[in-house]
């Protein structure tokens, strides 16, 4: 299970590295979509709370500190990382990424895939901190790709970022503080080579369905739901896809409707 998730972890790294590889100098300060973040910005997350998660992995009790530190209050750190490293190169930052992620492989690769880790929210298994970290490349890669105007294919690897998605339902209405559903959402997905993912019991009272590109768009609050071909039935899973996040913490600001028309 590790490899399979390191191999697909590298695959999203390749595409957003190639993408950004021959970045002239003054477009790594284009803007991107999420307010106030650069292109730069944007891999100095991915790379920085990489070393971050092989941190918890090598020293977990020594990573307590740190934890406490981001959660006092989230938002404020995540700026202070991005502020504190602009005056990197893009190149340098690239660097910093590709081997900042070397190195949580190389760790990764001696833990048990049921292990468990501290993270900035509920520990999770060494599977899931790498799930999540294939969410995290893919999400903030799709603004570097609206930045530049690219058009990215998709590719089976969306089924993690889905997987979390449907799995963090819950967590999403309680980061927004309304009450949480007792009942399940089912999620039917077309993927990219065309079979069908499902997510949830079948009997589910609300139901979800459209493309797996869309609902990862959505779940990581890159596109508006009124920007996709999203259809939701039942009032629980309406509500879910305007407040839905895959990833712990505080709720983002999301996409407005009419920012990305379909």
């Amino acid at each position: 299970m590790v490899e399979e998730l390191i191999a697909d972890l590298m695959a999203e790294t390749a595409t957003l590295g190639t993408l950004v590889l021959n970045l002239d100098r003054g477009k790594w300060d284009i803007a991107t979509p999420s307010p106030g973040w650069t292109i730069r910005d944007q891999l100095t997350h991915l790379a920085y709370f990489d070393e971050a998660l092989r941190h918890a992995l090598v020293d977990p009790k020594g990573f307590a500190p740190l934890r406490e530190e981001v959660l006092a209050d989230v938002d404020a750190y995540v700026a202070g990382v991005a502020r504190t490293h602009r005056h990197l190169t893009g190149p340098q930052v690239l660097a910093w990424l590709h081997r900042a992620r070397s190195d949580l492989v190389v760790e990764a690769r001696t833990h048990a895939p049921r292990e468990r880790v501290p993270w900035f929210g509920p520990d999770m298994s060494v599977a899931s901190a790498l799930t999540s970290r294939i969410m995290e490349t893919w999400a903030h890669g799709q603004d570097v790709f609206d930045a530049l105007g690219a058009r990215r294919r998709p590719t089976d690897r969306l089924r993690h970022i889905a997987f979390l998605g449907h799995r963090a339902m819950r967590h999403s209405f309680a980061a927004h503080g309304l009450p949480v559903p007792e009942t399940d959402v089912r999620v039917e997905l077309e993927a990219p080579t065309g079979t069908t993912w499902t997510f949830g019991p079948a009997d589910a009272p609300d139901i979800v369905w459209g493309t797996a590109e869309d609902f990862c768009l959505v779940v990581t609050q890159r596109r508006h739901v009124a920007d996709t071909s999203l259809t939701a039935v039942g009032m629980v899973a309406t509500k879910w896809l305007t407040i839905a996040q895959a990833y712990a913490g505080p709720p983002g600001a999301g996409r407005r409707a009419g920012q990305f028309p379909t």
